[in-house]
């Protein structure tokens, strides 16, 4: 209720008379103080998202319950991308910066940490090497295809598509992810569960009426507080796509941090579940969410914003450029090495850290 009471607040200041301190501040000093206020509501309701969305987790089970995580954060990142798109500044980027910084943050920050710590405290960890050879060859077709290869199509000369092929990638990305959440769902399930077993617990088990009434009740609630607490996300984006166009003309910043901004939002609860998972000796849940998070971002993300460019007319590049496309190669090589290992280690978490710096440096001093 409080995280509702905060978001909604919030939301309702900056619908009515907060919109004019956005798009007409008094001064600098206004300017950052609406920035904070909205910032501070849209991760106060993010943080409230992913409560909500792990106890629905709990009520459906895995890899139900991680899918319905990764696919609310795949919601909010379109609409954060889509507001600063449509922005004053019109960013063509951002759906592109976005994207990279979540392979950066994701798979070599969090995943590293997540792998790093579990380590350290439990040892060398096993996980479902099958599952995690479909997330990799999802990540590696997906990326490529999205960040690297239209900086080699002739039929443009800045990293955008043309609207066939535009038309084309998105219907085949989400084809992809469409079929891939089939088999995940259904006959591939077990690929995304822990293959050791887990301890039995003395306990004798509700009946099957009981259980079936108390999951269908936590289920509604839970999905309704779901719903209510997505919502300010998606009415407050509008004024913060604002105010980050604003922030990154003002200050000179890389137009690249829009995209870690809106990485950093999105992704920040799920990361904190991410590093709780692997404190908790749940490698296997750690790695759904890192490796799921990405997959869900890219299947579904690069459609939407392809879609979004099309129909607003707004122009969408996609090609990374030299320097960064090394990077994406590396990253893809070191988690093919990491996940195709019967167990992942403290050095593996190490290198993946190790990018994660690398990315970082590169982003102030290109």
């Amino acid at each position: 209720m409080i995280t509702l009471a905060i978001a909604w607040s919030t939301t309702i200041v900056f619908l009515t008379v907060g919109h004019e301190w956005v798009t007409h501040p008094a001064n600098a000093a206004v300017a950052v103080a609406c920035f904070v206020m909205i910032l501070g509501a849209i991760m106060v309701a993010a943080f409230g998202v992913v409560r909500h969305a792990e106890h629905l987790a709990e009520t459906v089970g895995e890899p139900f319950g991680t899918l319905i995580l990764t696919l609310t954060v795949v919601v909010i990142e379109v609409v954060l991308i889509a507001s600063i798109m449509l922005g004053p500044g019109g960013s063509a980027t951002i759906g592109r910066d976005s994207l990279f910084a979540v392979m950066m943050i994701i798979v070599n920050g969090v995943l590293g940490l997540t792998i790093l710590l579990g380590a350290l405290r439990f040892g060398p960890q096993r996980y479902n090497m099958e599952g995690a050879s479909i997330y990799l060859a999802m990540i590696a077709a997906l990326s490529l295809c999205t960040l690297v290869l239209p900086s080699f199509l002739s039929s443009t000369d800045d990293g955008s598509l043309v609207p066939l092929q535009s038309i084309g990638l998105a219907l085949l990305s989400a084809a992809l992810y469409a079929f891939f959440l089939f088999m995940q769902t259904g006959t591939d399930r077990a690929l995304y569960l822990q293959p050791l077993p887990e301890p039995s617990v003395d306990r004798t088990p509700p009946g099957p009426a009981e259980r079936e009434k108390a999951s269908a009740g936590e289920l509604t609630a839970r999905t309704v507080l779901l719903v209510a607490t997505v919502l300010p996300i998606v009415l407050l984006a509008h004024d913060l796509g604002i105010l980050v166009d604003r922030g990154i003309e003002i200050t000179g910043a890389p137009v690249a941090l829009g995209g870690v901004i809106i990485a950093i939002i999105v992704f920040t609860p799920e990361a904190i579940t991410a590093v709780r998972a692997a404190l908790a000796d749940e490698n296997q849940r750690a790695l759904n969410l890192g490796l799921g998070a990405f997959v869900s971002t890219v299947g579904l993300t690069i459609p939407a914003i392809l879609v979004i460019g099309l129909v607003t007319g707004q122009p969408v590049i996609l090609g990374e450029s030299p320097a960064n496309m090394v990077l994406i190669c590396i990253t893809l090589v070191m988690t093919l090495i990491t996940y195709f290992a019967p167990r992942t280690t403290a050095v593996h978490g190490a290198v993946h850290l190790m990018l994660f710096g690398v990315y970082g440096i590169l982003l102030f001093a290109p």
